[in-house]
């Protein structure tokens, strides 16, 4: 019974063996696997560092260029408010627009820094525009005095002057250009520097509606005056 059992399963099941059979070892053996060896393993490692390097390297010349990128809208950003002579006279710009209110009290601070940056362009090409530090000192001596006295200027007057000016002021940006620096982000710095100038002047302007702030501007236009009488002393001397 039990021989006759054992018949019937190797005849049901024909395939089923103890173990792998001398021809499926040797056809293993030919089929040309074989296992990884360390020689392998070094090579992998080899061609994965030097692709890992070539990924990297333009992300590192970019990088690099980036940073230098940075250093030209940092030194333009800062050349503004390095310098009293600037500082004065934008921030006088946003004040006397608070004090002439709606509309110039936007116009003025957007018509300066666009007439700046094709004085800043000048400056960049090396154009020679003459007389650009007495005018930059004069700048805070008028508009020191437009906010000392309040001056009721009409606005297409008022746009002129101190278009005028920011003409002046952007020149002495550009040409100033420190090499080797992007001259495009330069120009967005002083730019940017310029526009914070202006809303602070705004921002202290707006104590107009008071007493007691029409007069603290008159007296801030007054000390802005006075630094513009200096400067202007400096740059004659």
């Amino acid at each position: 019974m039990r021989g006759r059992a054992s018949s019937i399963k190797s005849e049901s099941y024909p395939g089923l063996t103890r173990g792998p059979s001398s021809s499926t070892r040797s056809t293993a053996g030919s089929s040309g696997l074989r296992y990884a060896t360390p020689e392998d393993a070094s090579k992998k490692i080899l061609i994965g560092a030097v692709a890992l390097l070539a990924a990297l390297t333009p992300t590192m010349a970019s990088a690099h260029l980036v940073a230098g990128e940075a250093i030209g809208f940092v030194s333009g950003f800062l050349h503004p408010i390095s310098g009293w002579d600037h500082i004065i006279a934008m921030v006088a710009v946003g004040i006397w627009g608070a004090q002439l209110g709606r509309p110039a009290i936007w116009t003025l601070p957007v018509t300066f820094p666009l007439v700046m940056a094709v004085g800043g362009f000048l400056g960049l090409i090396g154009l020679k525009l003459p007389g650009a530090e007495i005018a930059i000192a004069l700048s805070g001596l008028c508009l020191g005095a437009a906010v000392a006295f309040e001056w009721r200027a009409p606005l297409p007057a008022a746009a002129v002057l101190v278009g005028l000016f920011g003409l002046f002021h952007g020149y002495a940006h550009g040409s100033e250009l420190p090499p080797g620096q992007n001259a495009l982000l330069y120009s967005l710095g002083f730019i940017m520097a310029t526009g914070l100038l202006h809303a602070t002047g705004i921002a202290i302007g707006l104590i107009h509606r008071w007493l007691w702030g029409r007069r603290a501007l008159r007296l801030a236009g007054v000390l802005i005056g006075c630094g513009g009488a200096f400067f202007l002393w400096k740059a004659a001397a």
